[in-house]
This record gives C-alpha cells, structure tokens and sequence, in this order.
C-alpha cells in the first residue's frame, strides 16, 4: 500500500494568514493615504494662513512687520507650497493614521499589551504636540539669536526653504525628543531597565539629555537647548515615578 501524501494544511494556512495579513496592511495604507491627502488639500488651501502666521516671527526677530520671505528661482514658490501642504497633511491626519497603526498591530499583541498600548498611543500624540508646541515659543528667540550671532554687516533675507525647513526641523526635533517618557516607561515595563536603576544614574542622565537637546536643537542657541533640556529632565523623574507605581 502507498503512504498516504503528505498533508499541505499548515502550508495553505500560513499562506492565507499572510495574504490576509498583507490584505490588511494594503487597507490600512489606502486609509492611511486618503487621510493624507485630504490634509494636503486642506494645507495647500490654507498656505497663506499658515505661513503668514510662522513669517510673523521672522518679521517679529528682525523689528520689520513688512519684511517677507525672498524666492530666488520661479519653481521655489510652489515647491514650498507643496512642502507646507505635505507637513500640514501628515499633521492633520496624524490621528487618522496613528490609529490605523493601532489597529494593524493590535491583532498580533496580548491582552495585556493591548491595555497598554492605547495609553502610550495617546500620550504619544500629546507630547509631540507640546514638543510643537514649545519649539514654536522659542521659535522667535532661536531666530534672534542666528540673525544677532551673524553681525551687524549682515542684512537676513531668508528663502521660504531655509526659513520653513528651520520651523520645521525644530518641531519634528522637539517633537521625537518629547517622547523620551513614553520610551523610559516602556522599557520599564518591558523589563529592560528597572526604576531603580534610573534613579541611580540620574546625573549621568542629566548630561546626557543635555548632549541630546544641543545635537537635536537645529538652531544651537542656548534658548532652544534649555527648552528642550529642562522638560526631558522632568521626564525622566516622571518615568521614574511611573515605573515605581507600576512595581517595575
């Protein structure tokens, strides 16, 4: 008698749960990007609002409310508004694909981990706001100080690019650097790091977010630096805290 042919379940059961799985994943990015692009539209209709509010700490740094921002080829102008609107749709529809992120990686977690993983989502969302949101209070003596430091025979006329890019690199930077927290207490809970221990090396800490905040701030002024520096040190003690009511 023949053996009988070896079963091909698992192997078209895992083929499936892939197919499915990139399935998913394909619906989860259509989303993603529709979302996006209605942010681009809502920036590309907004873009005078919107960079006539960030131009006016420009004019603010330098005591001129008449001064504008110069272009110096004829595709500069669009390339920024395509820029700003791009920055302005992922920011709209950051909730929108954040949370398709969620949902992706939802099915693969436990249910322990799915309890936690709204909380470190939201809080997420919020401290890169408020790393935003301080990168824009220290915007204007950032620029203040890059416009002083270069002298009194240099005349600012800044480009939209250089300008712009500046506005932006500091918000993304405040804004990653502000997650610090969300790092610390994952770790803990994960068991890489104990509370106990970031408490014993809170001074190499200290220096350490200070070496952070002066690569990460794009301005270099000393202003920027603090302003970051001082809310990631509270961070880590808050993360401390955390992870001692959290028994970890």
């Amino acid at each position: 008698m023949d053996a009988p042919a070896p079963s091909r379940a698992p192997m078209d059961d895992s083929r499936m749960t892939l197919v499915a799985h990139l399935s998913e994943l394909r619906r989860r990015l259509v989303i993603s990007s529709a979302a996006i692009a209605v942010g681009v539209v809502v920036g590309f209709a907004l873009y005078n609002r919107i960079t006539g509010f960030l131009v006016h700490y420009y004019r603010d740094a330098i005591g001129d409310p008449s001064k504008k921002l110069i272009v110096t080829d004829p595709a500069q102008g669009f390339t920024t508004r395509f820029k700003v609107a791009t920055y302005t749709g992922l920011y709209v529809a950051s909730p929108v694909w954040l949370f398709q992120v969620w949902r992706f990686i939802t099915p693969g977690l436990s249910k322990r981990e799915k309890r936690y993983a709204v909380p470190f989502i939201i809080s997420s969302m919020l401290l890169f706001m408020l790393g935003a949101f301080i990168a824009i209070l220290t915007l204007p003596q950032a620029l203040k100080f890059l416009i002083n430091i270069s002298g009194k025979d240099v005349e600012p006329f800044f480009t939209p690019a250089g300008y712009l890019g500046l506005v932006v690199i500091m918000i993304v930077a405040f804004g990653i650097c502000f997650e610090f927290p969300v790092v610390l207490v994952a770790l803990e809970l994960a068991g890489v790091v104990s509370s106990k221990a970031l408490l014993t090396h809170w001074r190499a800490a200290v220096v350490i977010v200070v070496v952070i905040a002066a690569v990460a701030t794009p301005s270099q002024d000393p202003y920027s630096l603090f302003a970051m520096a001082i809310p990631m040190w509270i961070f880590y003690f808050a993360a401390i805290g955390i992870g001692k009511l959290a028994g970890k």
